[in-house]
């Protein structure tokens, strides 16, 4: 094989010592892929290394990577004696997963970490070694090595295993394909194409329909080959799998998209969609090589319980009342920005009136990567940590006062509002307030209100309405002189009236807060809805 995370995991098994132990964070391709050196990799790994797989949800590593992960756990001298793998689930990991890693209060880390160290530890008073004695796990299940090398592919998803798991639903259980058509996605011929609006709309994935419902059009053809309907529900069936759609209107819909037409008369639109996104996280593709990719068999034989049309109606009627809420909320958090109304009659400044603007400096490799030092060291790239959407609260380096002499550098003090000066994250228009004295490398600059003229938090709200591009140079790639900055003309509104303002805005801040938790709330609701349909 050529592929980076098949070599490095082997690597890694062949390695360990004969008592050796490893865990392994995996992209998700490791899990399922049907090329030969996945399947032999996992054979390899099954008969040999492997004791227990962790499911990570998609999001844990943002804001670098949404991609779908698993922890593998290695431990060479306990698989040889085992005739089991246990495969362990985090939905949650304190954090929600988007971008900006927000603090949530759901965490199952705590509890998938007990269940993962009992489960070891019954495989090594021997417990497991023939399925187990009646233990059961929450968050997790055990399948027989035998049972997974059945079909050939050594899957390592354990939702694929868990056959009896809808056997306490309410109601019956049904394939996709028994209460629906699915139809694939077939892509017209290139030369078809066209952006004038000339036959049918075309969609070729998910990118293309965004979170919730499908948007215009931008592309169409005039050679259609396979058609949704406006009683369908749209399924991304390739990077990514899972992620599910509603139609509104007739449109053409490429290999990267699949068609789900439920029977009316046994079927709710409405409710197959709420279910499908909540199975969302556990359908996972098969095939591909370059990516992940689930075919039209795998799709039908998705389980879900199948409620009568009056309970199915009822189930929609309290979701639809929920995400009603949702998008009101959404609406609120996505749409809301800091502004200043700013009087004529205030006096307008030039910054260097008020503040002291300050570049970075340029630290050597040889003085970075501190964790534990007094004085945060930050860059472009820590603008983007969970939690600093607005001040700097946390930092990947810090550096010594010593070092800050040594290299003829300084800390700039808490309060100062920071940016980026150079290339194209100047476009990025990030601004941050400093929490406490901190320096910068070369690629931030930073102003430094002066106490009792500027508050930080007036200078950083009335900055969020500007451009920094507007002061950047323009070659390539573009930059920012002090100068220019220091030039730069702000409304000054006496000190009182930057703290009433300063006041107003926190308060508007923290509405938009209660309306993220809001959503977190109704959302939790949904997921308890749908979760009752299986009788949890």
């Amino acid at each position: 094989s050529r592929r980076s995370e098949v070599l490095f995991v082997d690597y890694i098994a062949e390695h360990l010592t004969p008592n050796g132990r490893a865990g392994v964070i995996v992209p998700e391709g490791i899990i399922f892929q049907s090329q030969n050196a996945h399947k032999q990799l996992r054979k390899m790994l099954i008969e040999d290394y492997l004791v227990a797989v962790v499911s990570l949800p998609p999001g844990v590593f943002n804001p670098y990577s949404g991609v779908k992960t698993s922890i593998l756990i290695l431990d060479k001298s306990l698989a040889r004696r085992s005739k089991t793998v246990g495969f362990f689930k985090v939905e949650n990991d304190g954090f929600d997963l988007g971008a900006q890693r927000r603090e949530i209060d759901r965490n199952d880390l705590p509890r998938v970490k007990g269940e993962v160290v009992k489960y070891l530890r019954l495989v090594r008073e021997g417990t497991y070694m023939d399925g187990g004695d009646g233990v059961v796990f929450e968050h997790g299940l055990v399948v027989e090595k035998e049972r997974i090398g059945e079909d050939g592919e050594f899957n390592l998803s354990g939702e694929r295993y868990r056959k009896t798991s809808l056997s306490s639903a309410n109601y019956p259980i049904v394939n996709l394909g028994e209460v629906a058509e699915v139809i694939a996605g077939q892509s017209p011929p290139g030369i078809s194409y066209n952006s004038d609006g000339n036959g049918a709309p075309f969609y070729q994935g998910k990118t293309e329909f965004g979170e919730m419902f499908i948007g215009k059009a931008v592309k169409w053809t005039t050679d259609p080959r396979r058609f949704a309907e406006d009683t369908d529900i749209l399924m991304s069936v390739r990077a990514p799998v899972g992620p599910v759609n509603m139609t509104m209107d007739r449109i053409c819909i490429g290999r990267g998209l699949c068609a789900i037409r439920p029977e009316s008369e046994r079927l709710l639109k409405q409710f197959l969609f709420c279910v499908l996104q909540q199975l969302e996280p556990e359908i996972s593709g098969n095939t591909g090589t370059a990516f992940s990719s689930i075919n039209v068999r795998d799709i039908k034989n998705i389980e879900f319980p199948l409620p009568s049309l009056e309970v199915q109606g009822e189930i929609v009627s309290e979701i639809e009342g929920y995400q009603r809420v949702i998008d009101g909320a959404r609406a609120v958090v996505e749409n809301w920005r800091p502004r200043i109304a700013v009087d004529p009659g205030w006096p307008v400044v030039e910054v260097r009136d008020v503040a002291t603007v300050q570049s970075g400096f340029g630290f050597p490799k040889a003085f970075q990567g501190l964790t534990d030092a007094e004085i945060p060291f930050f860059k472009v790239s820590d603008m983007n940590l969970p939690g600093n959407e607005t001040e700097m609260l946390r930092c990947n380096n810090s550096v010594s006062r010593e070092t800050l002499k040594k290299l003829k550098a300084k800390a700039l003090p808490k309060g100062s509002v920071i940016f980026p000066k150079i290339g194209a994250a100047i476009a990025t228009n990030k601004k941050r307030i400093l929490t406490r004295d901190s320096t910068y490398d070369n690629n931030v600059m930073g102003i430094v209100p002066l106490p009792k003229l500027l508050l930080p938090e007036y200078l950083h709200t009335y900055m969020t309405g500007i451009d920094l591009s507007d002061w950047a140079s323009d070659a390539q790639p573009p930059s920012m002189r002090q100068t220019t900055v220091a030039q730069h003309q702000i409304p000054l509104p006496p000190i009182e009236t930057q703290q009433g303002i300063v006041a107003e805005i926190q308060a508007e801040r923290d509405l938009v807060e209660g309306n993220r938790r809001l959503i977190e709330v109704m959302e939790g609701k949904v997921r308890d809805v749908v979760g009752r349909v299986w009788g949890e």
